[in-house]
């Protein structure tokens, strides 16, 4: 809607200047050292602005300013001449293929994902998801078995584990008391995640070793949690709905391409940064 409207305005803006005249975005508004600056690159640009959060207001004084902006710009631009070195036709070529490449895809991806899409993004990412045991738990992480005995040594003695934690465990968990909130046992390594499924609500494990060191663990809660809802995910599916579709395009137009590779050059041609400085 944005662009409609910028575009609608700063085709209403030119037409004072040439009232006879049909307007399109080849229109003249500019010649700099006989470059041409047109309609449509000043549409174009103010689509750009109002897409970087910058609003257009379709009066002369925008207008100006835009002007001057691309004056500006050719003027510098002309500077360099018609003689193009190897890599400036590489950047502009790289930039050419990066910016219709984009406007290919944003064709693909604009349409609003319908229901019948969303709901089947639904089921294919949550309708075979089974309900899974969370695990809310604290752990002291240390270096040796030896360290590890000590400190449930300690616990089983009373201590107060949060103190513990804050006080011995190297882990980043330690100044918050150890506590590594929900996760799912897949969520963990092998050993860590073996341990927490056999334990009982508030126990403490014996040392755990993992690759990390060893560990002290207590187990404060589980929980099942269940997939969401359709409406609670919705602007995501939404958002994923649009690049299935651009992934399942770059991969049918990259699929169809009649690619034709140059055999036998040496990748240490990618290091001659020299060949780039001819004309």
């Amino acid at each position: 809607m944005l662009k409609r409207t910028v575009t609608a305005a700063l085709f209403a803006l030119a037409l004072p200047f040439a009232p006879a005249m049909a307007q399109d975005a080849d229109t003249v508004v500019a010649k700099v050292n006989g470059l041409d600056i047109t309609l449509g690159e000043m549409i174009t640009m103010g689509q750009r602005m109002g897409a970087e959060g910058q609003p257009i207001t379709a009066d002369d004084a925008t207008w100006q300013m835009m002007l001057d902006q691309l004056v500006r710009q050719t003027a510098v631009a002309s500077a360099k001449g018609d003689t193009l070195t190897a890599a400036d036709r590489a950047n502009l070529e790289l930039q050419r293929r990066a910016y219709l490449a984009s406007a290919a895809l944003e064709k693909v991806a604009e349409p609003e994902p319908t229901d019948e899409e969303i709901k089947a993004a639904y089921d294919k990412y949550f309708g075979a998801t089974e309900p899974k045991t969370e695990y809310s738990a604290a752990h002291i992480l240390v270096e040796t078995e030896e360290d590890a005995k000590a400190v449930k040594a300690e616990l089983d003695g009373g201590a107060d584990f949060g103190t513990v934690a804050e006080e011995r465990s190297t882990g980043p968990s330690g100044p918050n008391k150890g506590d590594l909130g929900w996760f799912a046992a897949d969520q963990m390594v092998p050993a860590f995640a073996e341990a927490v499924q056999a334990m009982e609500k508030g126990q403490v494990s014996d040392p755990v070793q993992t690759e990390f060191g060893w560990h002290v663990i207590k187990l404060n809660d589980t929980r099942t949690a269940e997939p969401p809802k359709l409406d609670e995910v919705k602007e995501q599916l939404v958002q994923q709905v649009r690049r299935d579709k651009v992934d399942a395009e770059i991969e049918r137009l990259v699929t169809e391409a009649k690619v034709e590779k140059t055999e036998g050059l040496d990748p240490k041609l990618l290091e001659n940064a020299e060949l780039l400085d001819a004309e």
